[in-house]
């Protein structure tokens, strides 16, 4: 059940990429181009999404457990701390330059050519990286 709602989930996120437009990236970085040509719709498919998950984040506070039967893992701590704000700053980064962020770069890999290939491989890559450095860390005696 669970691989069940996993992949109706991710083909349902996809196709809410793919029909938006938010799969190129030239539409992203019209939306971040506050100087030139702005284009708002990322607003909208933002909204899109908060809206829903605000609905399912009330439901799944009053529920003992998921569809799948499993229990919902603890809520982090609300912190901002210098890890969260690096983090932040990269996503944003990368997704300024590129045009692309994880969801809409494995979405465009069928269309995206060399472009969508080189940007999920980089970040495939980034990703092994920090888990290898954050495991280093977690080795080192404080």
């Amino acid at each position: 059940m669970r691989l069940v709602i996993s992949a109706l989930s991710g083909a349902l996120f996809g196709l809410g990429l793919l029909v938006s437009g938010m799969t190129d990236p030239a539409k992203v970085q019209g939306f971040l181009d506050l100087a030139g040509a702005w284009d708002p719709t990322l607003i909208f498919v933002l909204g899109g999404a908060v809206a829903p998950m605000i609905v399912a984040w009330r439901i799944a506070a009053r529920s003992r457990r998921a569809l799948t039967g499993a229990s919902f893992p603890p809520a982090p701590a609300p912190r901002i701390d210098a890890r969260l704000v690096a983090g932040s700053v990269l996503f944003g980064a990368g997704w300024a330059l590129a045009g692309f962020c994880p969801g809409p770069a494995l979405a465009s890999l069928g269309w995206s050519g060399v472009t969508g290939l080189s940007f999920t491989l980089a970040m495939a890559g980034g990703m092994i990286v920090h888990a290898r450095l954050a495991a280093r860390r977690s080795l080192q005696p404080a």
